[in-house]
């Protein structure tokens, strides 16, 4: 199969995701510092979920790079991360509107946790499809950020309960780490 449809239902959803969130800021009553001050959480919550939401796109668009056919197994692999990012929108709303509550930022890392491992999931999928002799599989390797990521996002969930900016801290630490596109897929796309 073609990966063109893939491709660009995937960044349609991502883009509507992005336009959910955006709308989910409202405008602060008044005109000055302190009207403004008293939406911070939920514009602290819409930049992390929008830089993450970028991560994945790019990411995403870097890994289709490197492959060259898809099947129906790539095809559920992708609606089930699909899923878990379509979720981001619901829980960034729900922990900026409770500033940072124990419970809501839990169920961030909880979403965030398991976009990761249905990012890995899709990974496996498309080695599958394409061999362990394809670049894909010779790009992704072993790639520890996945790793780190998932003990950070399983770390800071309970560590809600305890401290909510702990969590806080490391879903940023998390998505730092991930800014910069892995360049191993851009390398083996030259070659």
């Amino acid at each position: 199969m073609n990966k063109n449809r893939l491709e660009a239902f995937s960044d349609g959803v991502i883009a509507i995701l992005i336009t959910i969130m955006v709308l989910e800021l409202r405008i602060p009553e008044g005109a000055d510092w302190k009207a403004l001050a008293s939406i911070y959480p939920v514009f602290l919550t819409y930049v992390l979920s929008f830089i993450y939401l970028g991560i994945y796109w790019n990411n995403h668009h870097h890994l289709l790079q490197a492959v060259e056919h898809i099947n129906g197994k790539v095809l559920w692999a992708n609606l089930h991360l699909l899923f878990w990012l379509s979720l981001v929108p619901f829980v960034t709303g729900w922990m900026g509107h409770n500033h940072f509550e124990p419970l809501p930022t839990a169920l961030y890392g909880v979403v965030m946790l398991l976009a990761g491992l249905a990012y890995i999931i899709l990974e496996y999928a498309l080695i599958g499809e394409e061999g362990a002799q394809s670049d894909v599989a010779k790009a992704v390797g072993k790639d520890p950020k996945e790793q780190v990521s998932a003990v950070l996002y399983a770390a800071a969930i309970p560590l809600a309960f305890v401290n909510q900016w702990i969590s806080g801290a490391i879903y940023v630490a998390a998505a730092v780490m991930w800014l910069i596109p892995d360049p191993r897929i851009e390398a083996r796309i030259k070659r």
